[in-house]
Order: structure tokens, then C-alpha cells, then sequence
């Protein structure tokens, strides 16, 4: 069985593609002993393990082993037991562990094989509802972990248009001290692929096979609600249901409104239930949850906005509907996944829609005005269909740079 595990590390090194590379395949610092690559399903963190290892790795070292904590190997042999051998009688030191969160008991063997072999690396991808914080052993104090989104705006245009567009900080947007208007009105056709990339290209597997994307993305969703969270929060066939209803009423509302209260009994089910499960939808990437930005504990609070994960989503599981896609949902929505997906955290306004930081957002579209923020200090107007920024005006794709 080993030598099959090896004849698969092979075939999929050999394999992978090298079109694009990742904004983590440049980030991620190989020198820590314990490394974890979280993210929802179809992001492409397999991809990123196998390219790591063969343009960063393989090429000056051999003692490096991928492979599957999901392998059928695994239900006779213990992850510890496996690893603990391969380092005795082949030197292997470097381990690429895919999947880990299908293997059970994963966080004390991880932990036992860190504290017990300290010449052995590990670097492990996982499913977004894997956060060591939660896990019954203390890997935080032990792992770097780092979060692999699905592809930005400006990765999308350099896989569609062979450009090196770079990342933009947050503060550059804002203070206008960057070239993005300049660098877009030379690229042909930008609001095209802005309008493209909100229905597709969000998730890489995108470029394997376009016609029956649409369907992957639905086959993803019913991946993580049936397998991660059926099994990482042991719940009944019966209540996962709900889940795929969740996800659905999504596609009718305007943009983000939830009343916790009136959804919970259009599903026959109590209020703390339904705020369980929107937890579980966010922890596994198929939601986002806006909190308000009133001071105090966020664990206490409850969310004002709800959102699907990103546009493709949204207009994935519109096509099993046929419904209209809102042009404010989406708009928002693009923003919401931009700066989530960049690292900053962003709350409901009282004012404006959004606030990041001391700054205040209104999301619209070109002829949008100030009058909703017009007394804040720091407010900003995010307009669609546009590219020149003001001193109070940023064109709504560039939050696409940010990572």
C-alpha cells in the first residue's frame, strides 16, 4: 500500500499545473515546523501543496512525502504510526499532509509527532471549519496557519489576460497611492471581465472545466454540508436539509437582510438552532455573517447581515432557481468577500453600509450619492461601472487588489 501512496505523490507532482501561481505560493514561510493551509472546499489547496513542493522543495532536497489523509490506507494504519516510519527507515523528514480534518484523532497524533520528533516538518491543508483554537489539543501555540480564499479580481485578470498586476494595499485604495486607474484603462475590455469574474473564476477549478462549473460548485455544497459538517458537528441527515434551504433563501432576499427570528420559523426550527447553523455555514466558507460594529463582545451579538460565500456561489445556486440576480446583492457582495478575503474584518455600519477600521462604506452604483455619510469623517462612497477614484470615491473593483 505504501508503494501505491508513492506511485500517487508521483503521478500528482508530476501532473500539477504550473499556469498561475497562488498569492500564498509566495507568502508562506517554509521555515516553521508545523504549517496549516485552511480553506473551503475547491479553493485549490491541493494545487498549492503539490506546486510548493515541486518548484520549492523537491528540487533541492529528496526527502519529501505528500499524500491524503482521506487514503482507505488509513482506516488500518495510524497517522503517527505511518509518519513515525517513514522517518525511521527512509529518512523522510518533510511532510505534505492533504485532507487532514477526514482523518480522525488528527490534532493529538499532529501534536504527539511535533513534540516527539523534532527534526520532522509537517505542513497540513484543511477544511475552513478546522480551527485549531477549536481542536480537543493545543496546536495553536504550535502551527502557522494561513487561510487560502478563492481567487481574487486581480488574480482572475492575470490568469485571463498574462498580466503581473500587483497587490494593493487597503490604505493605497483609499489614499489613491497606487497606478490602478492608469493600469485598468489600458487593459481591453475590464468591465467585461469584472462582469465575467462576479459569475465565474472564483474557485481555480474554473480553468479545468468551464462548461459544468456551475454544477461542481453545487456538488461542493452538498460535499460540505453531507460529509464537513454532518461529520464535524454529527448531525442528522434530517437537519442538513435545513442547511440547503438556508442557502437557497438566500438567493431571494435583498442584499443581506436577516431577521434570525422570522427565518427560524419559516423553518420550523428555534432561534438558537438557526444561529447555530448560520456558525457552522460560515465556519465551513459558504456564508458570510455581518456583525454590527457596536462596541463590546462579539460572541454576544447577533448578525445584521447574511450573505452566500462569494458571487459564483450566488449565482450557481440561482440557476437551480432561476431567480434574477439583485445587482445590490452582488455588488455587496463582491465587496463583502474582497475584504474578508484579504484579512480585514468588516462590520455593519449605522451609517453608510460597512465600516473597516474608523472608515464608513456606502455601496452603490455610479450615480450614487453621499447623503447617507455626507456628517461622517472617513466615508467613502464604492461605486460599480467605474474606474477614476476621488478624494471620497473608490471605484467598487478595486477592493479586487487586495490580495
Amino acid at each position: 500500500m505504501l508503494g501505491s501512496l508513492k506511485l500517487i505523490y508521483q503521478q500528482l507532482i508530476d501532473e500539477v499545473s504550473d499556469k498561475y501561481y497562488r498569492h500564498l505560493y509566495y507568502s508562506i514561510d517554509l521555515d516553521n515546523r508545523l504549517i496549516g493551509l485552511i480553506g473551503a472546499r475547491g479553493v485549490g489547496k491541493t494545487t498549492l501543496l503539490l506546486q510548493i513542493i515541486k518548484h520549492k522543495i523537491a528540487p533541492f532536497r529528496n526527502n519529501v512525502f505528500y499524500f491524503s489523509a482521506d487514503h482507505i490506507y488509513f482506516n488500518q494504519v495510524t497517522l503517527y504510526s505511518f509518519i513515525e516510519n517513514l522517518y525511521l527507515t527512509e529518512n523522510i523528514t518533510l511532510f505534505f499532509i492533504d485532507e487532514i480534518h477526514k482523518y480522525p484523532n488528527w490534532s493529538q497524533e499532529i501534536k504527539n509527532l511535533y513534540d516527539g520528533f523534532p527534526k520532522i516538518n509537517i505542513i497540513f491543508s484543511g477544511s475552513s471549519s478546522l480551527d485549531l483554537l477549536k481542536g480537543s489539543y493545543d496546536l495553536s501555540r504550535r502551527a502557522v496557519i494561513y487561510h487560502l480564499p478563492g481567487l481574487s479580481f486581480r488574480e482572475y485578470l492575470n490568469i485571463e489576460t498574462h498580466q503581473e498586476l500587483p497587490i494593493i494595499k487597503f490604505e493605497q485604495i483609499l489614499s489613491r497611492q497606487h497606478t490602478l486607474e492608469q493600469t485598468l484603462s489600458l487593459l481591453p475590455g475590464i468591465k467585461g471581465h469584472f462582469q465575467a469574474f462576479l459569475k465565474r473564476g472564483f474557485y481555480p477549478f474554473y480553468y479545468e472545466n468551464p462548461l459544468n462549473y456551475y454544477q461542481k460548485i453545487l456538488s461542493i455544497v452538498d460535499k460540505t454540508i453531507f460529509e464537513d459538517i454532518a461529520n464535524f458537528y454529527n448531525l442528522r441527515t434530517e437537519n442538513l436539509r435545513i442547511f440547503k434551504k438556508i442557502l437557497l433563501y438566500l438567493t431571494s432576499i435583498s442584499p443581506g437582510t436577516l431577521s434570525i427570528h422570522k427565518l427560524a420559523k419559516n423553518l420550523s426550527i428555534d432561534d438558537k438552532t438557526l444561529t447555530n447553523y448560520l456558525n457552522y455555514l460560515s465556519e465551513t466558507g459558504l456564508v458570510h455573517l455581518i456583525y454590527p460594529s457596536e462596541p463590546g463582545n462579539l460572541s454576544l451579538r447577533r448578525p445584521e447581515k447574511l450573505f452566500l460565500n462569494n458571487t459564483n456561489l450566488q449565482y450557481a445556486l440561482e440557476s437551480t432557481v432561476a431567480p434574477s440576480s439583485d445587482l445590490g446583492t452582488l455588488r455587496e457582495l463582491y465587496f463583502i468577500q474582497s475584504i474578508r478575503n484579504a484579512g480585514l474584518e468588516l462590520f455593519h455600519a449605522k451609517q453608510g453600509d460597512y465600516q473597516i477600521f474608523q472608515y464608513h462604506f456606502e455601496i452603490g452604483g455610479k450615480n450614487k450619492t453621499r447623503n447617507q455619510i455626507k456628517h461622517l469623517p472617513d466615508a467613502f462612497l464604492v461605486k460599480d461601472d467605474m474606474l477614476s477614484s476621488s478624494s471620497t470615491s473608490v471605484p467598487l473593483m478595486y477592493f479586487g487588489f487586495l490580495y
